[in-house]
């Protein structure tokens, strides 16, 4: 009998466009309910993805024009699928990690009360040597 090992997923959300933010997050929920070690990073403009009030702000599709947007935004809407704040809320509940930049965090003036329920700041020393280079699986979006 083999024994089976835990994977471990690191996915980094770099956009804060709400496609992407969402595909990220689907696939970190998806993964971590595989039975993997999840965890998700957010920098660049990602980590508006994880603040409280900008997450609210995030525009599906914002390089189209904005009968597009409202298209694919009233399509995700009557799939019933779960907006960022939701998905963030189960990550956190199923035990993922959620890291923000501390960089972005100085970069873009927020403070460790921006951000939502779960997520706490990556710690620049560590993060790739502990997270991603162990990392069975790295996904960008």
């Amino acid at each position: 009998m083999t024994e089976k090992t835990e994977k471990k997923a690191s996915i980094m959300i770099m956009h804060d466009e709400l496609c992407q933010v969402f595909n990220g997050l689907m696939t970190a929920l998806s993964l971590q309910r595989a039975g993997a070690r999840v965890t998700v990073f957010f920098g660049s403009r990602g980590i508006n993805a994880v603040h409280r009030e900008k997450i609210k702000e995030l525009k599906c599709l914002p390089d189209q024009p904005e009968e597009e947007q409202k298209r694919v935004m009233a399509r995700m809407e009557e799939m019933n699928l779960p907006m960022p704040e939701e998905l963030l809320l189960m990550l956190h509940m199923e035990g993922a990690r959620l890291l923000a930049c501390p960089l972005n965090k100085e970069v873009f003036e927020f403070t460790a009360g921006d951000f939502v329920e779960g997520v706490a700041l990556a710690d620049p020393a560590t993060y790739y040597t502990d997270i991603v280079m162990p990392a069975d699986m790295n996904l960008v979006f």
